[in-house]
């Protein structure tokens, strides 16, 4: 057998593992299935592209990459010694402007955080719309 027929026994890396089960997610995240149910809820999960499998219920099944997102999520709680809850308010506040606004004018009110300074922009563009309004 010549060298080139041999096969070859260097793992194949250009394929991913099979995404796994919840149970087996759960495990290798360090976490629960319950759990990982209960970030699902909160939007912490990665979305799933999976359709439906069985009598119309979705077994959902996680990929590497997921388990990597999920792993970062975990990673953020424990740094910021935070629950899932306030991380997915976090990520509230950063995707809805409307949400970020009542926020930081909360944090205002509280002294927390510093009025936003008037941007340049802003005079000139309040100064353009001026110059457009019709004079009466």
């Amino acid at each position: 057998m010549a060298a080139r027929d041999t096969p070859s026994i260097e793992p194949d890396d250009s394929t991913d593992p099979a995404p796994v089960p919840i149970s087996a997610a759960a495990e290798r995240v360090g976490s629960t299935a319950r759990m990982l149910r209960y970030r699902e809820g909160l939007g912490l999960l990665p979305r799933t592209q999976d359709p439906p499998t069985g009598r119309g219920h979705r077994h959902r099944r996680f990929t590497e990459e997921d388990l990597r997102t999920i792993r970062g999520g975990l990673e953020l709680e424990r740094e910021f010694d935070i629950p899932p809850a306030a991380l997915s308010f976090a990520l509230r506040v950063l995707a809805e402007p409307e949400v970020l606004a009542r926020v930081r004018a909360h944090g205002e009110r509280l002294g927390r955080l510093a009025p936003a300074p008037a941007r340049a922009l802003d005079f000139e563009k309040e100064k353009a719309m001026r110059l457009l309004r019709p004079t009466v």
